[in-house]
């Protein structure tokens, strides 16, 4: 789990600026849906939480420490696109990323070591629901399956940080309430904190703990080059937690005239 601190960023590629004054804190355990106009910068903005691009002015800080500039893996990422390898079965898609820490020049483990990475991705398959299919390829899956799939890829390594583009946009409705109940769960055992870019506002507020909306403030033509999307509302989510099952007193002379009963009973 960790927290995240957003000071100032802005986002420029030469002369075209896409994001400005992006300034927010996240705590911990947090689900953030973000949401805007497509170009607003909300993709950006994920590959800049990822490390795969840098802020052309302020920074973000990851646990109080500047983000480091390039991806690790306290940082899981899962797209649209499902980015699971098609030749390789569901077992070794989910194995492939603890054999890259472990033996980064080779990519392969032996005798115990293997066992053990084995043992980690079968319990994720089965969290995810995929514990019967471990020996399928990506092919022989449907779209969910290839999306909770991903999904298991990214939490194998226990990031402390979850980054979510898109990632149900393709899935049927049916077949993204499923994922979508999955990555509640897990997200609730593990207490990571998750960022998610999302079209449906639905979704965003289905699932999301706190919502934040990026969009352009200047669209006049001769505006567009100069400003970028900032943050146009941020608005916390009530989720309420469910209530435990109501208990019904029963005293102890019933109990006893209940066992009295089965023991004439039988």
């Amino acid at each position: 789990m960790s927290s995240v601190c957003v000071e100032n960023v802005w986002k420029s590629y030469g002369r075209q600026t896409v994001l400005e004054r992006i300034s927010f804190t996240v705590e911990q355990k947090s689900f953030i849906a973000l949401v805007g106009p497509s170009g607003c910068g909300k993709s950006t903005f994920l590959r800049m939480l990822l490390g795969d691009e840098a802020p052309s002015k302020g920074r973000i800080l990851i646990d109080g420490e500047p983000l480091m500039a390039e991806p690790s893996p306290d940082r899981g990422v899962v797209f649209q696109k499902y980015s699971v390898f098609p030749h390789l079965t569901c077992l070794q898609n989910v194995m492939l990323g603890l054999e890259l820490a472990a033996a980064p020049r080779l990519g392969i483990l032996l005798g115990r070591r293997r066992r053990e990475a084995k043992d980690i991705s079968r319990a994720m398959l089965g969290n995810v629901g995929l514990g019967a299919a471990e020996n399928k390829y990506p092919s022989e899956l449907s779209g969910g399956m290839q999306q909770r799939l991903a999904i298991a890829q990214a939490l194998v390594k226990k990031p402390k940080l979850l980054l979510l583009d898109e990632p149900f946009g393709a899935l049927d409705p049916g077949i993204r309430a499923g994922v979508h109940e999955t990555l509640l769960e897990l997200w609730h055992e593990t207490g990571m904190t998750v960022f998610m870019v999302t079209h449906d506002l639905s979704e965003a507020f289905k699932l999301g703990t706190r919502v934040i909306a990026f969009d352009r403030r200047h669209t006049r033509p001769e505006e567009m080059e100069a400003y970028g999307a900032t943050i146009t509302f941020d608005l916390p989510v009530y989720h309420p937690v469910p209530k435990p099952p109501e208990i019904i007193p029963v005293f102890a002379e019933e109990l006893d005239e209940k066992a009295v009963r089965y023991k004439a009973a039988v």
